[in-house]
């Protein structure tokens, strides 16, 4: 009887705790303005798309298990959608926001409000653009707070400065876009990198803007590193300062320092930084990682400046700060000590799947598309990119992928995504011409909702090997192994981590290498796995899952809101 009594009384503490942290939780409520601004930079100013008038957009900043309620006004003249990159959308993939999969474009002069709750996540996030490349200068910070009355696993910080670091043109992205499409090549490269929209003070005209982080002497400060950049992977240092990373991609992980970070595009990692140098002007400062041999890339640095307080009215206030040594733009070896650092902390590390019901084998990589030598076919030897992953080259259709399959549309796609490549070769070598123009297809790949799902995601070298950053909408996943060269199923799997393996949104897939990712298909909807260098996208690396229960249901999913927008 007095187990039966504990057991009860221990239910009843479970079920307080649930109410009172559901009755702390908040619901924020924004107004979103899609509107072109001029913005000068590097000497020169010229229209850009920003959300209210600011670049970068509105930091959000919410607990976990609050409700983000957000109307989208769209006053630009293209069409928009935005994404809540990291949100896993728990019964509301209609707030996911990639245009033609989960919803059709918000029109010039329309508005949509999106609705979610974030649901045991904490960290830090973002939100984008999820329309042409309109990312390229319209994003922002999300930091997700622990529950009211909860703290951080790791020593509390002083101040929490979202830094997110971007790439700049000197003209209006959506024409280097129509320049990319039009000519079949690749796209120019970025003229600058930027931190929270500024170049820094090695740039021309840039002096004035640059950020700056202002601290005391002893102070440890929580840094939320962002990668917004459209193309580009990048390293990230600060001067003399060591760095302590306890979270990437909004899960937290197993400490552990560094002086250098990596991250892809659309990842984010929290490094913690202890101001315990000689008082003075540190930069911090980010350039390339450009996997890719022989690809032109923008081999510029972007900096900021850490400066402490009583460093100010000093002599070392004037000098010019600290420059870090960075690693060379090719140091792969760099990246992948940094990758291979990160460990999952126990509570995670508890979910890894073991037994697989979906063993699926992705090719991701670039190809070309013969044509007709001319003005609109400048890639290598008069031919186009193209991109695919198992051979097949992602279209997006002319209505949403999610609205064609709640609503029974015909013709829209198929759930034929093949799951292993169509033919098998040297992925990493010398790949045969007749595997280098891949088809074209709207191919999804279905899944039965709770099903045990492992990926390996193989690099290709049809045109030159690359790291790719692969992301998962709707879902966090585990990275069980990594390595280079082409995938051996029968050893390879000897050395996955099943133990701590780091969890993360996006995964960099390693140069001439592959990668081994699992989840549990727990998220009914239909979900985009897809490259986040944005020319990629363009070019078709990418594909979608559609999670379903047994009876051909989107299980548990809320109905579609009265103002979706319609193709």
């Amino acid at each position: 009887m007095q187990g039966q009594n504990n057991d009860l009384f221990l239910s009843i503490l479970a079920i307080l705790g649930f109410v009172i942290s559901f009755a702390n939780a908040e619901i924020h409520h924004h107004e979103f303005v899609v509107e072109a601004k001029p913005v000068k930079r590097l000497c020169r100013t010229h229209n850009i798309i920003t959300v209210n008038g600011k670049f970068p957009g509105p930091i959000l900043t919410v607990r976990n298990g609050d409700t983000l309620v957000i109307k989208v006004l769209n006053r630009a003249r293209y069409n928009v959608t935005l994404h809540w990159h990291g949100i896993r959308q728990l019964r509301t993939p209609w707030a996911d926001g990639p245009e033609y999969v989960t919803q059709c474009p918000i029109q010039p002069g329309a508005s949509y409000t999106y609705r979610f709750t974030i649901e045991d996540q904490e960290g830090t996030l973002w939100w984008h653009a999820h329309s042409k490349w309109l990312r390229a200068t319209v994003y922002g910070a999300l930091a997700i707070l622990p529950k009211q009355g909860s703290l951080y696993p790791f020593r509390q910080p002083n101040h929490e400065v979202p830094l997110i670091l971007g790439e700049w043109w000197d003209r209006d992205i959506i024409s280097v876009l129509r320049q990319a499409i039009f000519t079949g090549a690749a796209p120019n490269a970025s003229d600058a990198y930027t931190i929270n929209g500024q170049p820094g003070d090695v740039y021309r005209c840039s002096n004035k803007g640059t950020f700056r982080v202002s601290v005391n002497s002893g102070e440890t400060v929580l840094l939320r590193v962002i990668n917004a950049a459209l193309n580009q992977q990048l390293f990230f240092t600060v001067a003399n300062h060591q760095l302590t990373v306890v979270g990437v991609d909004a899960i937290y992980h197993k400490p552990f320092a560094t002086r250098v970070i990596m991250l892809g595009p659309g990842q984010t990692t929290d490094v913690l930084l202890t101001a315990n140098q000689q008082p003075a002007r540190y930069y911090m400062a980010a350039r390339a990682y450009a996997s890719a041999r022989g690809v032109p890339f923008d081999n510029t640095t972007t900096t900021g400046i850490l400066e402490y307080k009583t460093a100010k009215g000093g002599s070392s206030s004037a000098a010019r700060p600290l420059l870090p040594r960075l690693p060379a733009f090719n140091d792969t070896a760099t990246a992948t000590a940094f990758e291979n650092q990160l460990r999952s902390i126990p509570s995670e590390a508890a979910k890894v799947p073991n037994n697989i019901d979906h063993s699926l084998f992705f090719t991701v990589g670039l190809g070309f598309v013969n044509c007709n030598p001319g003005p609109r076919c400048q890639g290598p030897n008069n031919t186009r990119f193209a991109a695919s992953m198992n051979n097949v080259s992602f279209v997006l259709p002319r209505t949403s992928l999610l609205q064609a399959y709640y609503n029974n549309i015909p013709g829209i796609f198929t759930t034929d995504f093949p799951p292993v490549p169509p033919v098998q070769f040297n992925y990493t070598g010398n790949v045969p011409r007749s595997l280098w123009q891949p088809r074209f297809g709207t191919k999804l790949y279905k899944l039965s909702f709770g099903s045990t799902v492992q990926i390996v995601l193989q690099d290709t070298g049809i045109f030159v090997t690359e790291d790719h950053p692969i992301h998962l909408h709707g879902y966090h996943f585990f990275i069980v192994g990594q390595g280079f060269g082409n995938f051996n199923p029968q050893t390879d799997p000897a050395r996955f981590n099943l133990v701590d393996p780091p969890v993360r949104n996006t995964i960099d897939v390693p140069v001439g290498g592959w990668a081994v990712i699992r989840f549990v298909a727990d998220n009914p909807g239909v979900w985009l796995f897809h490259c986040h260098i944005d020319a990629h996208l363009t070019w078709g690396l990418g594909m979608a899952f559609l999670v379903e229960n047994g009876k051909g249901e989107l299980q548990t999913v809320e109905p579609p809101p009265a103002d979706l927008p319609q193709c």
